[in-house]
Formats: C-alpha cells, sequence, structure tokens
C-alpha cells in the first residue's frame, strides 16, 4: 500500500503493523519497518498525492475510458444481425458514413460483399454491371442502387423477374439497415454505415 505524505502527529501514527514486524527485544514491542508510511488524518489538508498513485489514478481513468469504448462497439455489434460473420462484422462497423453494404446470403455467391459508396451502383448479369450477377433469372440490366446523402433507394429496370424488397416485388423502395433485396435468386441484405444509424436518432 502506498502511503501518503503528511505530519507525524501521534494520530497518524497510530496504525496497526503487520505480524511480520520484528520486536524491539529490550521493550517487546513491535518496530515498524523502515518501508511502512503512517497514513494521515484524512482532513489533513497538507496531504498530496504521490508519483505512484498517480500513476494509478491515471490507469484507472484508462480502464473506465476502454471500457465505455467496449460498450458502444457493443451496441453497434448488436444492431447486426447474428448471421453476420466477424470478417463482415469488422467490414461493417469500419463502413464511413455515406455508403453501405450488401452481402449476398442466397445464391450462386453467397457470402459475397459488395459496397455502394456511389450515388448509383448497377446490378444485373451485365459483365459491366458494377454488381455482377452471373445467372439466367438476373436480367442483364436488372436493377440500381440510388444514394441520396446518407440514404439508399433500390430501383427496378424493368426486369424480367422483378426486384424483391422484404419480400414484395417493387418498383422502388427506401433501403432500411438489415433489409432484404432480391434480384433473380439472388438474396442480399443491405447494411447501412453504423456512423450514419447513430447520427440519424438525433437529426
Amino acid at each position: 500500500m502506498v502511503g501518503l505524505v503528511g505530519d507525524n502527529s501521534s494520530e497518524s501514527r497510530n496504525v496497526p503493523v503487520p505480524a511480520d514486524q520484528p520486536e524491539n527485544q529490550t521493550t517487546g514491542e513491535t518496530m515498524p519497518s523502515k518501508a511502512s508510511t503512517p497514513v494521515p488524518s484524512s482532513s489533513d489538508p497538507s496531504n498530496s498525492v504521490t508519483p505512484d498513485e498517480a500513476t494509478k489514478v491515471h490507469d484507472m481513468l484508462s480502464t473506465d475510458t476502454t471500457m465505455n469504448f467496449s460498450q458502444e462497439f457493443a451496441a453497434q455489434i448488436a444492431a447486426i444481425d447474428s448471421n453476420v460473420t466477424a470478417e463482415e462484422q469488422a467490414s461493417i462497423v469500419a463502413l464511413p458514413s455515406g455508403s453501405a453494404l450488401m452481402v449476398v446470403r442466397r445464391g450462386p455467391n453467397a457470402g459475397a460483399r459488395f459496397l455502394l459508396d456511389a450515388d448509383l451502383t448497377s446490378v444485373g448479369r451485365h459483365p459491366n454491371a458494377d454488381i455482377f450477377l452471373d445467372d439466367v433469372t438476373v436480367s442483364r440490366r436488372h436493377a440500381e442502387f440510388l444514394r441520396r446523402g446518407t440514404s439508399f433507394t433500390v430501383k427496378d429496370l424493368g426486369s424480367l423477374n422483378g426486384t424483391y424488397f422484404d419480400g414484395e416485388r417493387t418498383e422502388t423502395a427506401d433501403l432500411t439497415d438489415g433489409a432484404e433485396v432480391q434480384v433473380g435468386k439472388f438474396r442480399l441484405t443491405f447494411y447501412a454505415s453504423r456512423l450514419d444509424l447513430a447520427r440519424a436518432p438525433s437529426e
């Protein structure tokens, strides 16, 4: 235990001494070791904090800061569904503002991830499509994702098999975090930037 610097009043010296301290051979009294320091009265205004204690306080504050950050991170992860892998979680949490991620959940390339970071992202079976889905159930120019600020919309381009939003065929729909978009036999889940989700309630 680190002691504090203080006066040498009789009150401050009246501190129990550990049993392993040597005894005075003449009086039989326990002798305080050189390492022990009297603990001053808490009412003494001259008390000061030693460098070791300052370090301990700093460490405690650092621990609290780390704990708060971990709780914020856990809250962000909790908003992501349980089907997401650790690698996908890291990608989603790292998304900058104004971007989003589409993850293929069902289809020939399940697990594939597509970053939405442009005002227009094309989807289809055409080789030049931004999101290339190679299957006969997908039209060459099937749909597109449109960005307006930090919001995203999916728009069908007159595809043969249609575009579905959360199970319902749609011409256009605003995307929400965790929503499912179906293009042909592909089912993709939309994940918004955690930064944009955190700002949304305050706006």
